[in-house]
This record gives C-alpha cells, sequence and structure tokens, in this order.
C-alpha cells in the first residue's frame, strides 16, 4: 500500500481541482507544467542534472504538434506520440553532447543549446511562424476509426482527458524511479566516483534520463499548444526552461509527487497575484525568495517536517521516574 500512497495523492488532486478551481484551463494548465516539472525531476533530483534545456523538448512538442494537426491531418493519439518522440530525439541530442561535460560547463552547455534552439525557432519561419509562433491549432476529439470516444471541445472536457494521460504517466514514471534503473540514477546522483568504480556505464544512464526527462517534457508541450491553440515563440525560450526548473526546485526534487506541488503553487500564487498587482512578478520573486531561504526541501519537504513534529507530539513521552512494567512485576513476584 505504502508504495502506491504518492499515486493517490495525485489521484485525490486530480479529483479535487474541479471542485476547488473555476477555470478548468488553468487546471490543465498545472497537470501539464506538472508533466514538464516531473521530467526535469528526472533529471535533477534522481540523476543530479541541473538542466537549462529542458524549453527545447516544451518547444519541440509544441511545434511537432501544432505542424502536425494544421498541415497534415492525422489522427491525434498519434500527433501526441510523434511530439513525445520529437521531444526525445531532441534530448538524445542535446544529452549526447552535453554529458560530456560536468557541473558548471554541463549548465553551460544546456544553456548554449537553449539559446541556439531558440533562435533557429525565431528565423525558421516557414516552420515555426517566428515571433507569431503557429496559431489556429485544433482540438480534435479522441475517436478510433470514426467513434468519438471523447469529445474536447469545452475546457472541462479537455482537463479530463489531461488528467487521464498525467495519471499514467505519473505512474510509469513511478515504476522508472522505483526500478533498478532508478535506483541507479541515485547512485549516480550520490557518488558519481563510486557509481563508476563499480562500473555503471555513466554516460549511457544520463543519456537515458534524459531521453525520458525529454519524452514527458515534450508530451506536455503538446498538450500546452493544444489547450491554448498556439505554439508561440515564448515556448521555446529561456524563461520556460526557468520556470519548469522554479516549479521542480518549489515542489522538492526527488519525488515525483513535490512536482505536482511545485507546478500548483507556481502557477496559481501567480494568477492570483496578477489579480492583485500589474507589478506581481516582484511579488512572486519575493514568494520564491522565501522558499529559497527557509524551505531548501520544498513544499514536499515542509510537508514532511510538519507531519513528523505532529507525530512526535501524539506520542506520549516516557517518564524517566515512572518504573517500568519488567519491575513492577518483579516486586509483585517477590511480594
Amino acid at each position: 500500500m505504502k508504495k502506491y500512497t504518492h499515486f493517490l495523492f495525485a489521484a485525490v488532486v486530480v479529483a479535487a481541482m474541479p471542485l476547488l478551481m473555476q477555470s478548468g484551463s488553468l487546471a490543465s494548465e498545472v497537470l501539464i507544467f506538472a508533466l514538464a516539472a516531473m521530467g526535469c525531476n528526472l533529471l535533477l533530483g534522481f540523476t543530479g542534472l541541473l538542466s537549462f534545456g529542458q524549453g527545447i523538448f516544451f518547444g519541440l512538442g509544441s511545434y511537432t504538434v501544432a505542424l502536425l494537426l494544421t498541415r497534415w491531418p492525422i489522427p491525434m493519439p498519434l500527433a501526441l506520440l510523434l511530439a513525445t518522440a520529437m521531444g526525445a530525439l531532441g534530448a538524445a541530442v542535446v544529452g549526447w553532447v552535453a554529458i560530456r561535460q560536468r557541473g558548471t560547463y554541463f549548465v553551460m552547455l544546456t544553456l548554449a543549446f537553449a539559446q541556439m534552439f531558440y533562435f533557429i525557432a525565431y528565423t525558421a519561419t516557414g516552420l515555426t511562424g517566428g515571433d507569431n509562433g503557429l496559431m489556429d491549432i485544433p482540438r480534435p476529439n479522441l475517436s478510433i476509426l470514426g467513434t468519438n470516444l471523447w469529445t474536447l471541445a469545452s475546457p472541462w472536457q479537455f482537463y479530463g482527458f489531461v488528467s487521464a494521460i498525467f495519471l499514467v504517466v505519473f505512474c510509469l514514471l513511478i515504476k522508472v524511479s522505483r526500478s533498478t534503473f532508478g535506483r541507479t540514477l541515485l547512485a549516480v546522483r550520490d557518488n558519481e566516483e563510486r557509481a563508476a568504480a563499480i562500473g555503471y556505464n555513466l554516460r549511457l544512464l544520463k543519456l537515458q534520463a534524459f531521453v525520458i526527462s525529454g519524452a514527458v517534457t515534450g508530451l506536455a508541450g503538446a498538450l500546452h499548444a493544444m489547450m491554448t491553440g498556439l505554439a508561440p515563440l515564448s515556448n521555446a525560450e529561456y524563461h520556460t526552461s526557468e520556470m519548469i526548473l522554479v516549479m521542480t526546485v518549489i515542489g522538492g526534487t526527488g519525488n515525483l509527487f513535490a512536482s505536482l506541488l511545485g507546478s500548483a503553487f507556481y502557477l496559481l500564487l501567480a494568477d492570483w497575484l496578477s489579480q492583485l498587482w500589474p507589478r506581481w512578478l516582484l511579488l512572486l520573486g519575493i514568494a520564491l525568495m522565501a522558499v529559497s531561504l527557509w524551505m531548501q526541501r520544498g513544499l514536499w519537504g515542509l510537508g514532511e517536517t510538519i507531519w513528523n513534529k505532529w507525530q512526535g507530539y501524539r506520542k506520549p513521552s516516557a517518564d524517566p521516574l515512572a518504573p517500568s512494567a519488567t519491575a513492577a512485576a518483579t516486586k509483585g513476584e517477590q511480594a
């Protein structure tokens, strides 16, 4: 039962959002960016790789599904699968180069790839629409052989579709993180030299983590394009990589459910603050500074700390002056 706890938490959050939120689009956006944060978490929290290239895979997924649905009328599920594959392919290229370096140089390589992809997307107007992006992306219903299985017309209907995909991907990533492969990634994160001395192929492991992360992030980008009907250039900007990384850190690294917490906290707080003040980014920055200063383990770590303290208060403290049960029984026998 314990190994399914995080999945149950995620299912409860997914089921509760329609009851607590008014906007179906905002609820869908929370799950979409939670997918991207989980992909980032697989690199940062499980492998120890700080990547600023997640916007590349997010943008590839957006552009791929936009091109497929607007220029080539193919089934929507196939378009999502191809967008996922394109995110994985882009991650394989970026990872193959970036993992050859470590530390600061690895971060610089991913940042360089992100900037390079942005300028390619900006100049390749025939494919990406340049600064205008790709517009009028349809949101076809889920159908098989002409039979309509799922209508995606309204925001809440699309939320149901996104939530089903999110829970499936969440379950698969839990299996990956708890498999031998996932445990090996943790070993690489904790002590890379020792993992190499044991005989693990570090480059192959990191590349595999990159590919999985890119596939999940590419899927998130495709769903975001379908939700908004637009594949903008901003999806390929450095800001997108930064936002995904911030969500991952806010929620807590090394925990997949924490990625959902980070996404919800960032997007809902941004939505609320934007209604209070036009310069809401300043308030958001202060909130993020507070998280960085006093919540280094993220929201999940804060929840664990509160839970442990509450459990400690519930347990009665032992009185050192009270006689033990064994001593009491011995005195009874002597009497």
